[in-house]
């Protein structure tokens, strides 16, 4: 019998609270919003009921984000991954305060999602707002962004899409820039990094950490 090998997650599935308000969304905006996992490549046109530009969005956090921009650009379609209840709760709840019919969710661990449900050449852009640093030395293997995964990503993009990474760990951006400049099919739009373009809102975290003088890189390139 072969030993098991567990895959390196980029995640921990925190027992984070989940308010009455987020769990009673799960509960009855998750069927109408939500998209199940499957090992199956997913029709991203009949999932949002209409032919429109699809982004990603890769780990939403509480969804403040997603909302905005889904808010400010009814004519794309976002497809949320996210694990955390909490994030999911709060997003659906925000999704349907604001009439949003833009949104689909998966809760799920993104990189099957990537593997297994995007189809290659599908989506015109890709959000990964703050992924988890992971700032301990040992633990640098469980960045999302790694060659592998940015390859898989950049064979699911049409040739044009973009992708945009945002952080605030400093070495977490330099590894990014340069996994991202590592990969042929993409090519940086920016000499280095990015100025933050519009369409990515300020959240209240970030603002109050701009005002104590802390930085936030963006890192924009796009498909070949």
């Amino acid at each position: 019998m072969k030993p098991s090998h567990r895959p390196i997650r980029s995640y921990v599935l925190r027992q984070g609270r989940v308010t009455d308000a987020q769990q009673r969304a799960v509960g009855e905006l998750l069927p109408r919003f939500g998209i199940s996992y499957s090992r199956e490549p997913l029709d991203l046109v009949r999932a949002f009921g209409r032919a429109a530009p699809k982004i990603l969005e890769i780990g939403f956090g509480m969804g403040e984000t997603t909302a905005r921009i889904a808010a400010s650009h009814p004519g794309y379609d976002y497809l949320g991954i996210e694990v955390h209840t909490p994030g999911v709760g709060s997003l659906l709840k925000r999704a349907a305060e604001l009439g949003l019919t833009n949104i689909r969710v998966i809760q799920h661990d993104a990189v099957e999602v990537v593997e297994h449900m995007i189809p290659p050449g599908s989506l015109d852009g890709a959000h990964i707002f703050f992924p988890d640093p992971w700032p301990k030395k040992r633990h640098h293997k469980r960045r999302l962004i790694q060659p592998q995964f940015v390859a898989l990503l950049a064979s699911r993009m049409k040739p044009g899409a973009y992708l945009h990474v945002a952080t605030d760990w400093e070495d977490y951006a330099q590894q990014i820039l340069e996994v991202l400049s590592a990969e042929q099919r993409l090519v940086n739009t920016a000499d280095g990094f990015a100025p933050r373009p519009e369409y990515r809102p300020l959240t209240k975290f970030e603002s109050r950490g701009l005002k104590l003088g802390h930085s936030v890189w963006d890192i924009l390139f796009r498909r070949r």
